[in-house]
């Protein structure tokens, strides 16, 4: 099975390397040092099972890859409209597009029995590029758990075993195509379930980035080091409970247990939006913050700590020229 991930940074790394350990023909779309070392050294990946260097056909042109059986998409929302000018030389006729991402996706009310059907998302899928050049019939929804950092060009680190992508359909079915993912990552080491329930996913994954991200940011620290602060670990609790709020406020019902895992995180890694932050590279404000605080709006749901929190970063990436100014 041909697969090609596009955007293999640390995520799509770490999925590049356990796809071809799971036995597909695997090529990555990539740029810049990353993707001259991939392509004169092969993918290594650091992980809790050992260190995987596996060869990848690698390229910044979709176009030298040709057509693939399937293509996982692992980039962050601004990079998304650059997916949508670039994938079609990946795509036959029948060919999936897996979108492995954090925050609200930009398929979310376009399939399936949903509140709110037939919502646009600009924030994720700026002028509706996604949905013309991909379109909602191709696409499986993802969402990964995997603590990851590009440590090297063409080297990744992930930082435990607590590692999943979870795959599911937009219209609630269990397809074949979604299967036939999840057996070459499992294959390769990384549990895959498949879900009838995709967006319940989406959610669960998003009290943690909710709970967390918009801290750590404005602390400049990892997960434990931010939550050590009794204050800060029940602001996280709280933001959790509030984003709990949205999701039911969309129909989705989320379990204490979530809340629970997310306040009691320990993990020393720093989020990927912090990341992003400290190395001057476009944030994911919107995508990941903004569009849960619209739905909050959209339907009433109260969260006037995470609209804090928000707000408190964007001015934080302001004062480095990565949001835009007031105004």
């Amino acid at each position: 099975m041909k697969v090609c991930v596009f955007g293999a940074g640390a995520i799509g790394g770490h999925l590049a390397a356990r796809l071809a350990r799971g036995g597909a023909e695997v090529s990555v779309v990539a740029r810049g040092a990353h993707l001259a070392a991939m392509q004169a050294n092969g993918l290594t990946v650091h992980a809790h099972d050992g260190t995987h260097v596996v060869p990848v056909r690698a390229s910044a042109d979709p176009a030298e890859l040709g057509p693939q059986d399937a293509v996982v998409v692992t980039v962050k929302a601004p990079a998304l409209p650059a997916v949508a000018a670039g994938i079609a030389p990946l795509l036959a006729p029948d060919t999936p597009v897996a979108f492995v991402m954090n925050g609200i996706p930009w398929w979310y009310f376009l399939a399936g029995d949903v509140p709110m059907a037939g919502l646009r998302l600009p924030e994720v899928d700026p002028d509706g590029v996604l949905e013309r050049s991909i379109g909602i019939q191709r696409t499986i929804g993802g969402v990964v758990y995997s603590a990851t950092e590009v440590i090297a060009p063409g080297v990744v680190r992930s930082e435990h075993g607590n590692i999943r992508v979870i795959l599911g359909e937009p219209d609630g079915s269990v397809s074949d195509r979604a299967r036939a993912l999840s057996a070459l990552l499992e294959a390769g080491g990384m549990p895959s379930p498949v879900t009838p329930d995709i967006r319940a996913a989406v959610w669960s994954k998003l009290l943690g980035n909710l709970s967390s991200g918009p801290i750590c940011s404005l602390t400049r620290l990892g997960v434990r080091d931010s939550l050590a602060d009794p204050a800060l670990r029940a602001m996280a609790r709280t933001v959790a409970e509030e984003a709990r709020a949205i999701a039911a406020s969309l129909g989705i019902s989320i379990g204490d247990d979530v809340i629970d895992r997310v306040s009691a995180s320990n993990m020393q890694h720093k989020p990927s939006i912090l990341q992003d932050l400290e190395l001057g590279r476009p944030m994911e404000i919107d995508a990941l913050f903004g569009v849960p605080l619209k739905l909050a709006a959209l339907t009433g749901a109260r969260a006037p700590n995470l609209s804090l929190l928000v707000a408190l970063v964007k001015q934080a990436a302001r004062g480095q020229g990565l949001y835009p100014p007031i105004g």
